[in-house]
């Protein structure tokens, strides 16, 4: 795995994992992480998670969802921002995914949530990564 961007290859890790059909996957967890997470099962995109402590750093077991002719649910999850080049969204430029059909991550001063949030919450941030 690489070093440079860590939550590029746990969101690689949860797009092979479904488009190859895995009951669950494993990831090197973090804060960011579980709470990407967290925003991912609150919407519907995966069954559930789980934090399995190790003496390390931990690991995050995702149980992805499938719908009933076995289909992924989360069908691209794609990043927005890297570590070369950020992208920084104010309150009045809230991106909108698939017309309102998908998500936006955002990480803001309150937390990381999606842009319905955010603009519930009025505030701004950093564009994560695209859901749909």
């Amino acid at each position: 795995m690489s070093v440079s961007d860590p939550i590029a290859d746990y969101l690689t890790v949860i797009r092979n994992g479904s488009r190859a059909g895995f009951k669950h996957v494993d990831v090197p967890a973090s804060k960011i992480k579980r709470q990407i997470t967290r925003v991912l099962y609150k919407q519907g995109f995966v069954k559930r998670f789980i934090f399995i402590e190790d003496n390390k750093q931990g690991l995050l077991r995702i149980w992805l969802k499938y719908d009933a002719e076995g289909k992924p649910i989360l069908n691209t999850i794609k990043k927005e921002s890297t570590p070369g080049r950020r992208k920084y969204v104010d309150v009045a430029s809230l991106p909108r995914v698939r017309n309102n059909l998908g998500i936006a991550i955002l990480t803001t001063p309150k937390g990381v949530m999606t842009s319905q949030e955010a603009a519930r919450t009025n505030v701004g941030g950093e564009v994560l990564c695209y859901v749909w």
